[in-house]
């Protein structure tokens, strides 16, 4: 990364004027309180994710996979995070960031509501007012994150425009932003945005690969042959491949929404899937240059996924990067084989994933047996939030799931 956040030919600073004195701000302060612990500001941070984050998250051989595929499974369980997903690393350590540059409010976006959840819970504890921006398809899609938003104390404010999702949501965050900037600070998800943001939240979720690649040497004695993430925005993937990027004998693998399919549909508008670093097209999305869906004319296009989480039509510029320079092998898995995965997991390791994760699960039933002797995977978070969803999907999909859902769904109402 150059000093104006660029990774290669992507990233860097693309906002309007008003905002450029905010992200000057946060620029030096990242400098000084990220990178070079002024203050003491990391190890406040880690003192905060111990005793309030749990962390660190175990790492766990799943033997039933193991046998399955015929090669070792490792799991990062950051399901096991405080809130349920790795979404907390970032949201606490921009939380705190926020305080130590005096800040009076927070506000945030998100998808399928875990980064407003980790940011809610962050702003409780570190006493902080906070508003969230949620996409109205997504609040209704993921009502007991909102609930859980709201039992912190935040307020959370539903996204008409567009289709509702996370990219609207995003929008009218920023658009706040740009009206309260001299007392706001905003927390941005996933390793999007305008510099200095991917860089920052890749430094904050990089815990997950710095302990997983202790906590395997320590157990096993090396390092896996292959690292697999699911892949929306990007921060759970990037908080994996960070510390293992220059390990050139470890493959890395993203994997993306496929959605219901790979087409892009110009005429209409709408990507059946989110599938950015395997179909995208170069452009500006959320103040960085990336990858990005979009038709010919370069309007941004409304992606598709069963997962509210990997539902985003843009991704990190240093996965864009990554993945340009053959260093990071993307890859796409389907609304139906994720759900089924998402069964899997469940049933055979006793681990009800995200919807996201189960994602990587079912790139894994794939190609697990070609990925090597040792792989590891992030579970990225746990499945709760997406019980209702996998629920109506699985049954109006007709999934064999081992169970007669429509008895369930009987017995429900």
């Amino acid at each position: 990364m150059s000093s104006d956040g660029m990774f290669g030919e992507f990233g860097g600073q693309f906002v309007p004027e008003a905002l450029m004195p905010a992200i000057e701000e946060l620029t030096d302060a990242y400098d000084r309180y990220v990178q070079e612990n002024e203050a003491g500001f990391m190890d406040d941070l880690q003192s905060h994710l111990r005793s309030f984050g749990g962390r660190p998250t175990p790492i766990q051989r799943a033997d039933q996979l193991s046998e399955r595929y015929g090669c070792e499974v490792y799991l990062k369980r950051e399901d096991l995070v405080h809130g349920g997903a790795h979404k907390l690393n970032n949201a606490l350590g921009q939380v705190l960031l926020a305080q130590y540059m005096d800040k009076e409010r927070i506000i945030a976006e998100t998808g399928a509501g875990q980064h407003g959840t980790a940011t809610t819970m962050s702003c409780a504890h570190l006493g902080m007012p906070c508003e969230i921006y949620m996409g109205r398809h997504d609040v209704n899609r993921q009502r007991p994150n909102v609930f859980r938003m709201r039992l912190n104390g935040a307020t959370v404010n539903p996204v008409d425009i567009g289709r509702g999702t996370l990219k609207e949501a995003i929008s009218e965050t920023m658009r706040d932003w740009a009206r309260t900037v001299e007392t706001t600070h905003y927390v941005i998800g996933s390793v999007v945005g305008p510099h200095p943001y991917p860089a920052m939240v890749r430094d904050f979720q990089s815990v997950i690969g710095r302990e997983a690649k202790r906590q395997l040497r320590e157990e096993i004695g090396e390092l896996p042959d292959a690292v697999v993430a699911c892949a929306g925005g990007g921060s759970n993937a990037m908080g994996s491949f960070a510390p293992f990027v220059e390990e050139s004998s470890v493959d890395l693998h993203a994997v993306e929404a496929g959605g219901s399919d790979l087409s892009i549909d110009g005429d209409t508008g709408i990507a059946p899937n989110s599938a950015t670093l395997s179909i995208g097209t170069r452009g500006v999305l959320h103040g960085s240059h990336t990858k990005i869906l979009q038709d010919e004319d370069g309007q941004i296009m409304e992606s598709h996924s069963v997962s509210a989480g990997l539902d985003y039509a843009g991704v990190g510029p240093e996965l864009a990067a990554l993945v340009e320079s053959g260093r990071l092998t993307a890859a796409t898995v389907d609304d139906d084989t994720a759900l089924e995965a998402f069964h899997r997991l469940s049933q055979t390791e006793g681990i009800i994933p995200a919807l996201e994760t189960a994602h990587a699960f079912g790139y894994l039933e794939a190609h697990g047996e070609a990925l090597g002797d040792t792989v590891l995977v992030t579970v990225s978070g746990r499945g709760d939030k997406d019980l209702e969803t996998v629920i109506e999907e699985s049954h109006r999909r007709e999934l064999d799931v081992g169970f007669d859902l429509s008895v369930f769904d009987a017995e429900v109402q």
